[in-house]
């Protein structure tokens, strides 16, 4: 990785980070303070509230454009995020400014109108709840007193009628009429003389008496028909402003000015990590060394009135991790991220790690069946996503590649859906009379010696990686006494298990492999603390001495190879010998049904079985194979304007 410095005029900034991006080779840094140089600002607060703006207004289209769709089931090929489009397109976005403003401002209106609809259409909806018992009443509900009499009317519960009744009884002059009962209220008017009418009102008032609140003159049965015509007129005005599928074709557009509004605040936010003079600003930036003549040339495009060079970084910095892999290891890049990303001072580990990866998850799913879906079905998710280089992809190809590796130990198990395909095996079984093997006198699962001997070879390889880490270094020694050491140990204990299997018949290289392991051992306790003082010495060399107990239970943890492939295996056979049952009855339900389990069955248990792999297989490659010499914590290189929320920008 290389550094660029650079000093332009400052009426040319948008100009040059424009050309950066194009480039697609660049990323900022913040500049190392410089005399008479300040720190660049900007106020980006205005262009954030304007693209979360346009964001929220894409949103909402999309969304109403999908049930739209979906409630109409409408045939549509609409534009998804992801689409690809020229850098030209991209740059020329700043022209769809006005169409963008005008779409965000008639999405907005439509929105604010609905929400006065919805907050008039709430309150009718609630005024027509209490009209629905006034509805049956013909005659007009105000009703007017005479000189001698008073008249009310409105609603009482109807837990009350009984006590207003009893109440109201003991009144001479005082009469009442139930006009309509409900579930919970029930519509009375009363007459009672203006006499009585404290008396009246207190009776009413202990009954839960709720006055008619309408008194415009007409009757309950207008008031209530109203209401419902107005409760359709308010749905069918919400719906027209609820339904943004008008602005379906501008959906594209859109996206594309959105991710252009986003590079232009990632402009503007860098404004932070430049350094500014009266009339110029200065920029550092890391540029990959192969991709340095590429900047070079498009900067020299821009203006001749401009300096920068290349440098190399200083030893204290740390540079950004550009990964240079294979087409094929690059998939298995996502399973190293996902932990930390390496960082560019160290051994990039996804070479190594992708072949043990892929060896574990073989191993684990060991079925020529299964292993052809996932070479399809991952191949199929890499294919469709290898342009975009995203995550999906990335794991598409992990399974792709994983499957091959499945087909193999499958065919060394002898193994398609849990049939025995062909017509000979290398492998154990895992149930019958080679299932275990004598380790020493005692039956062990040959399975589980064989993850464990996996184990040993991983862990060989780490130390190797240590070694060739420190070399890269300039530390020989350390590369020889901190890796070279444990991984001959390594060896020696992988013979000695081997020699400890009384099937092997290599009873020899038990004793080959445990002088191998002592002297080894001895070595690495010997020199642990050459960097130590005298104390120091001797505590270094007691810990690698304990350090063995921590290597056989970092062996150990490869039995979890073991366990989830005998999970899968028995779930196969189980799947497999019911399905057979069902299928050699000759009835044609059964043989339906025989077809349907075994279907459902093996997706099922591939799903299943590709989850606790996935997993398992990620945390052996980062506890026991990274634990040896990774060191991470690395930040991936990010160029200038490459991350793009809704378009993938094409680098021709």
């Amino acid at each position: 990785m290389g550094k660029l410095n650079l000093v332009a005029m400052s009426y040319e900034k948008d100009k040059v980070l424009n050309a950066l991006q194009k480039t697609g080779a660049t990323e900022i840094k913040l500049h190392s303070q410089t005399e008479y140089a300040e720190p660049m600002t900007a106020d980006c607060e205005s262009l954030k509230e304007y693209l979360s703006g346009l964001e929220d207004a894409l949103s909402k289209i999309c969304e109403s454009v999908n049930k739209y769709v979906s409630q109409n089931k409408l045939k549509e090929d609409l534009p998804e995020d992801g689409f690809e489009i020229t850098y030209s397109e991209f740059i020329g976005a700043k022209d769809l400014k006005a169409e963008a403003d005008k779409t965000v401002e008639e999405v907005n209106r439509l929105l604010d109108e609905r929400k006065k609809i919805s907050a008039e259409l709430a309150k009718v909806k609630r005024t027509l709840a209490d009209a629905k018992i006034y509805a049956s009443v013909k005659q007009p509900l105000k009703i007017e007193n005479t000189a001698h009499a008073r008249f009310k009317i409105g609603t009482i519960p109807v837990a009350a009628m009984g006590n207003f009744i009893q109440t109201i009884g003991e009144l001479p002059l005082a009469s009442y009429s139930f006009l309509e009962i409900g579930d919970e209220s029930t519509l009375i008017m009363v007459a009672a003389h203006k006499s009585e009418v404290e008396n009246t009102d207190a009776v009413l008032q202990n009954s839960g008496f709720v006055k008619c609140p309408f008194d415009d003159g007409r009757s309950g049965e207008e008031i209530y028909n109203s209401l419902k015509k107005r409760e359709e007129e308010l749905e069918n005005e919400l719906k027209e402003k609820s339904d943004l599928y008008s602005f379906k074709d501008r959906i594209r557009n859109l996206r594309i000015y959105c991710d252009f509004v986003a590079f232009e605040l990632e402009k503007c936010e860098l404004s932070e990590k430049l350094l500014e003079t009266q009339t110029t600003f200065l920029l550092e930036a890391y540029v990959p060394v192969e991709a340095e003549e590429r900047v070079r040339q498009t900067l020299t495009e821009v203006s001749p009135a401009m300096y920068f060079e290349f440098s190399k970084p200083s030893e204290d910095e740390v540079p950004p991790t550009l990964l240079k892999n294979n087409k094929v290891v690059k998939n298995f890049e996502a399973v190293t991220n996902m932990y930390s990303a390496p960082n560019s001072r160290e051994f990039d580990p996804n070479t190594v790690m992708a072949f043990f990866y892929s060896l574990f998850l073989g191993f684990i799913m060991a079925d020529i069946g299964y292993g052809l879906m996932m070479i399809f079905g991952g191949g199929f998710l890499w294919y469709k996503n290898n342009r975009r280089d995203n995550m999906m992809g990335r794991l598409g190809g992990v399974f792709a590649i994983g499957g091959i590796f499945t087909v193999i130990w499958g065919v060394l198990f002898n193994s398609f859906f849990g049939f025995a395909l062909l017509p000979f095996k290398v492998m154990p079984d895992l149930q019958g009379s080679d299932m275990s093997w004598s380790l020493s006198g005692i039956n062990v699962p040959a399975l589980l010696i064989i993850s464990m001997l996996i184990g040993v070879v991983q862990i060989f390889a780490g130390y190797i990686c240590l070694a060739v880490q420190c070399w890269r270094r300039g530390k020989i020694w350390d590369g020889i006494f901190d890796g070279i050491v444990w991984a001959v140990f390594s060896v020696g204990v992988g013979l000695a298990i081997a020699g400890f299997v009384e099937q092997f018949h290599v009873s020899v290289l038990a004793t080959v492999g445990g002088i191998i392991a002592g002297a080894s051992l001895l070595v690495a306790i010997l020199t642990a603390g050459r960097h130590e003082k005298l104390l120091g010495k001797f505590t270094k060399g007691f810990g690698s001495a304990y350090g063995v107990i921590n290597y056989a239970s970092d062996i150990l943890s490869y039995a979890r190879l073991y366990g989830l492939m005998l999970a899968g295996a028995v779930i196969a056979d189980i799947i497999t010998s019911n399905s057979v049952s069902l299928i050699s009855t000759g009835n044609v339900a059964f043989i339906i049904l025989g077809i349907a389990i075994m279907v459902i069955g093996h997706v099922f248990n591939l799903a299943i079985g590709l989850l606790g792999a996935y997993i398992h297989d990620a945390r052996l490659q980062y506890v026991e194979f990274y634990g040896r010499f990774y060191e991470g914590e690395g930040q991936l290189f990010t160029p200038l304007g490459s991350k793009h929320k809704h378009v993938y920008v094409s680098k021709n």
